[in-house]
């Protein structure tokens, strides 16, 4: 049974139309980089680029509002065996649990991908609940949501726009170019599998946990499933 208070949250990918958007629940066991892990495979990061996570604040009463200015209250990096953390006064993501966290509903943090396509996914506390009669295995779980996810390497949202633009006419140089890039005739970026995405929420966090606290490369298998390389039964 789930004996941990779980947490609920609101995801969607900064900047794009339309929408790209999941609701989902998380073990408030969860370390603050288990989140991070979580979000990338809801929205198809591969793992192959940096990431961060902040928890941020508006700045004023009125900040709260759509498009209000906000300010990080702290950073979590993930230690990297050369470098440490990217900032200085960051906090390491993989020790600090959601629930040792001063957050509470509407909190937000911020996930951080690819700081040159600068993915951003805020992530907004809905509630904390406790739900005894929920197995434990059940978590992390996505509830609902819209749209298919990033394209890695494809420019950040100005690139997904092209791309979306490109397939939707399926015709022209441009078209070609992506076509012949990423092996696909057709992508449809409003797309959502909802049985799909809690499928690879039960395997692709821990994955990405290797890759980024461990430093292990990803075997053919791992790869082939973030590469979505695979059939379901």
């Amino acid at each position: 049974m789930a004996t941990q208070p779980i947490y609920q949250f609101y995801a969607e990918l900064e900047d794009f139309k339309p929408k790209i958007w999941r609701r989902f629940q998380v073990a408030g066991s969860a370390t603050v980089a288990r989140l991070g892990y979580i979000v990338m495979t809801m929205f198809e990061m591969q793992a192959s680029h940096l990431l961060s996570i902040s928890h941020e604040r508006p700045l004023h009463a009125l900040a709260g509002r759509r498009g209000g200015r906000m300010e990080v209250i702290r950073r979590y990096d993930i230690p990297d065996d050369d470098e440490g953390f990217m900032d200085p006064e960051s906090a390491d993501a993989t020790k600090r649990k959601l629930s040792q966290m001063d957050i509470e509903a509407p909190s937000r943090l911020v996930v951080w991908y690819d700081f040159g396509d600068d993915w951003r996914v805020p992530v907004t506390l809905e509630k904390i609940i406790d739900d005894p009669d929920l197995p434990g295995r059940e978590l992390p779980r996505v509830l609902e949501g819209a749209g298919f996810g990033i394209i890695e390497d494809c420019g950040g949202t100005p690139g997904l726009y092209n791309l979306a633009e490109a397939f939707k006419k399926k015709r022209g140089g441009e078209y070609e170019e992506y076509r012949e890039w990423l092996g696909i005739d057709d992508l449809d970026l409003t797309a959502f599998d909802l049985a799909d995405m809690n499928f690879r929420l039960k395997k692709l966090p821990a994955i990405f946990a290797k890759i980024y606290e461990q430093g292990l490369y990803p075997t053919q298998a791992s790869v082939d499933l973030i590469e979505r390389k695979y059939t379901r039964s």
